[in-house]
């Protein structure tokens, strides 16, 4: 080898390095090795873990991904704000801090007392609490079960899945003699820094009213959770859409009160098992529902979500949030209050969560051609109280899917593959998986198109909108994810083929085919 070729190799070495350099010291959370995750009584005795995970998953790195720290100086209403990391009013209400915890080791919480503290966002109106020292007792919880199967609760009422906390279903063991016997929050905390709004039942904030104070004689635990836990409440649990929320909201709470690795999940709530569990399970390190453990079981350290109400994905659909998609590398570069590549992230999180590859930047394709895949409505039992049926938002829906694949096997320009999306069939992995591959994505208005969060970032969204339901959630999820959107507004439910198929041909056509 040539002097010249090893002054090649030598500085591709060198810049490589730098470039890994200064990608993980923008990662901090990339840093943690996998923690292992143990239960014990009193830090003693091993009892059977009711959480299965043996190990934290670790964060993947995501190509999308900007640094979460504490910045005060995110603008009110801004990008950032809306999506990220606009938790910027920190209150401590019990200290010492997880970092303390973590420098001086996890033996400095027993007999030393708990601790508690919430990051409230002026622009979401919501509050990020996390705490440790924490006891759970599922017997002061008011609720089903939770995790049954479907078939098994068929007619339930949804205020028996909803908790309801008795006071002290949550305790904090502190040192204070002052604190003993007291409530953490009061009213005025709770209408400051976790105010109901238009929600009709705060869980979450109900949740965090309940919790005392209590002296170490009284903090008894059958069980402890050593490895960080999301304690999540959750209300429209079947429809993907507000599902979607939830899993945003868990994932900021996560980023935001920088836990190195993915969390235990703990469901607060009664509902039963759905579909969808089975992204919770990738997305996260582990899940149980919180009527399964057998005792009052204690958390080294607890991060309450907000709810999923509380988002922008929601807030957007009655609120106006200027924001616009746009890359990572350009907005590290130069920062801009109105556009955001959270959404992108989270959309990479997912895909990374079910082992797909994130760093694609170009139109996905197939071998043979582009894929377009149809979105469809159909059938199926979603809840207890749920009769079965979908309503119809395209009412020839059938013959539009026909008429699209009839036409793309006689498209002369490049071969097409249309896929036919029959979501209510497909396992959660395999939804994701085609909506990531898909060039085009076409649907009627319904749950099944929040799936674009995860689509590629040149992917085209073709949205077939009946007169009935012309509401703004798929746009504005292209928008903030810098999607190219395309509405087909109809009179009423019906769709004229040739009309949505010359649309469909102008989209292929501005994508070289």
């Amino acid at each position: 080898m040539n002097k010249k070729k090893l002054k090649i190799l030598v500085s591709l070495f060198a810049l490589n390095s730098i470039t890994l350099y200064l990608y993980f010291s923008s990662h901090p959370d990339h840093k943690s090795p996998q923690n292992h995750f143990s239960l014990s009584e009193n830090h003693h005795h091993n009892f059977h873990s009711s959480i299965t995970s043996q190990y934290s998953k670790p964060w993947p790195i995501l190509p999308s991904y900007l640094p979460w720290s504490q910045n005060p100086n995110v603008a009110w209403r801004s990008c950032e704000g809306y999506f990220g990391n606009g938790f910027t009013l920190k209150v401590d209400l019990l200290k010492t801090s997880p970092e303390f915890h973590r420098k001086f080791g996890d033996n400095t919480v027993s007999g030393d007392g708990g601790w508690f503290r919430c990051f409230f966002s002026e622009t979401l109106q919501s509050s990020i609490c996390e705490g440790g020292a924490i006891r759970m007792n599922p017997d002061d919880i008011l609720m089903s079960r939770g995790g049954e199967k479907l078939e098994s609760v068929i007619g339930r009422n949804e205020d028996d899945e909803l908790p309801m906390f008795k006071n002290g279903a949550f305790q904090i063991e502190v040192t204070d003699k002052l604190k003993i016997g007291k409530k953490l929050v009061d009213k005025k905390f709770l209408n400051k820094y976790l105010p109901g709004g238009a929600i009709s039942r705060h869980t979450m904030r109900e949740l965090i009213d309940s919790i005392q104070l209590v002296g170490a004689d009284e903090f008894h635990c059958s069980e402890w959770v050593e490895e960080p836990s999301l304690l999540i409440t959750r209300f429209e649990y079947a429809n993907l859409f507000h599902t979607v929320t939830d899993w945003y909201s868990a994932y900021a709470a996560s980023r935001v009160t920088g836990l190195p690795s993915r969390p235990n999940l703990v469901f607060v709530d009664g509902h039963c098992e759905t579909q969808l569990e089975e992204t919770w399970k990738a997305l996260f390190s582990s899940l149980t529902y919180a009527k399964n453990f057998s005792g009052p079981v204690c958390f080294r350290h607890a991060v309450l979500s907000p709810l999923g109400y509380e988002t922008a994905l929601f807030k957007g659909l009655s609120e106006t949030i200027d924001c616009n998609g746009a890359s990572a590398h350009d907005l590290w570069q130069k920062p801009d209050d109105k556009k955001t590549a959270r959404l992108s992230e989270f959309g990479e999180m997912i895909r990374a969560a079910f082992g797909f590859p994130v760093d694609r930047q170009n139109i996905p394709r197939t071998v043979t051609g582009p894929n377009v895949l149809f979105v469809r409505r159909e059938d199926y039992l979603a809840h207890p109280r749920h009769g079965g049926k979908v309503q119809s938002r395209l009412s020839n829906e059938e013959l539009v899917f026909d008429s699209i694949k009839s036409w793309a096997l006689n498209h002369s320009e490049c071969k097409l593959n249309v896929i036919n999306g029959l979501f209510a069939h497909m396992s959660m992995k395999e939804q994701v998986r085609a909506i990531q591959d898909a060039s085009v994505i076409v649907g009627a208005h319904g749950a099944g198109l929040t799936h674009i969060v995860s689509a590629a970032p040149k992917a085209v969204i073709l949205e077939i909108i009946s007169s009935e339901y012309r509401r703004p959630h798929f746009a504005l999820i292209a928008q903030w994810k810098g999607l190219e959107y395309h509405p087909i507004y109809l009179e009423g439910s019906y769709a004229d083929p040739p009309v949505v198929i010359d649309k469909l041909s102008s989209i292929l056509r501005s994508l070289g085919c």
